[in-house]
């Protein structure tokens, strides 16, 4: 199964923090991979590894930005 798109929603939510590399490590390989990986996360370490990031309040986007090299 290949999808278009692979949602996650709070994946490292209630998980410890090497459980949560590890879930980290997965969605970055599928995104590597050449699959469309969105993550819906409040934890910032979770944010920081990411390609863009689009940042939301009360339905609106605030801030969106693409990660630069070395970042």
């Amino acid at each position: 199964n290949r999808p278009a798109v692979i949602l996650a929603d709070e994946p490292t939510g209630e998980v410890d923090s090497k459980t949560r590399d590890m879930i980290i490590g997965i969605l970055a390989s599928l995104s590597e991979q050449g699959n469309t990986v969105i993550v819906v996360t409040h934890d910032p370490a979770v944010a920081e590894k990411t390609a863009r990031r689009i940042v939301m309040r009360d339905g609106s986007v605030i801030s969106d930005s693409v990660a630069t090299a070395g970042a």
